[in-house]
């Protein structure tokens, strides 16, 4: 029996959103702490957030490349997770793990044979991998832009290492992304919104619903 699909619905900004979302059946919720990104969300805020969701669905917060005191303060708020998004490398993933005492999610930006190659190195230092779609030259961000990847790179992985699948995932995509990949899980923000950083609870649940029509089909 294949362990179920882990559904993770990132970028939420509001506690109305964060309640659709965990009625809606998500498995984990990701809350971005980068200020150059539209769901970036403060410290009083993510404590909030956080406060609300724990023991209801697993929290995960978005950091790019941050120093250590803001590791150190996202740590204080207890999150399930935290999630590295920027160019950091394998031994500052194992530095902020340890640092943080707090399982860390690393995503890895997937756009050639080499990003793929690249990924083994991670693998023994973070405690999952999310593997997302790589940002065109020039990109403010390194993700959230709602773009996909050449799913058919990924058959050059260890087919034994786990990963989450992200990068321009929608309701009408996802079902296919889980049939044909089988990843670990998935994770969608841009394509469930209304406009940048509003979440829309209709895309979100309509995600959650083909994701596991396609997991248990």
């Amino acid at each position: 029996m294949a362990d179920p699909l882990i559904i993770k619905i990132c970028g939420i900004k509001t506690p109305e959103i964060l309640e659709a979302t965990i009625k809606a059946g998500a498995d984990m919720v990701g809350f971005m702490h980068f200020a150059r990104s539209p769901r970036h969300v403060d410290i009083e805020v993510l404590q909030t957030l956080i406060s609300q969701a724990r023991g209801r669905i697993e929290t995960c917060v978005v950091l790019v490349n941050p120093d250590n005191s803001c590791v150190m303060e996202v740590a204080a708020l207890s999150p399930d997770w935290i999630q590295l998004h920027g160019p950091e490398t394998p031994h500052r993933v194992e530095a902020i793990r340890d640092e943080a005492g707090i399982a860390v999610m690393k995503a890895l930006p997937i756009g050639s044979a080499e990003d793929v190659a690249a990924v083994a190195a991670f693998a023994d230092v973070a405690d999952r991998i999310l593997l997302d779609a790589k940002p065109p030259k020039g990109a403010e961000r390194p993700g959230g832009l709602g773009i996909s990847f050449d799913w058919t790179l990924l058959k050059a992985l260890d087919p034994e290492l786990p990963f989450m699948l992200s990068g321009g995932l929608t309701p009408k995509t996802v079902g296919d992304a889980v049939r044909t990949v089988k990843p670990l899980g998935v994770d969608a923000s841009s394509s469930l919104e209304s406009a940048p950083g509003i979440k829309d609870a209709a895309l979100i649940e309509a995600f959650i619903a083909n994701a596991r029509a396609a997991a248990t089909g």
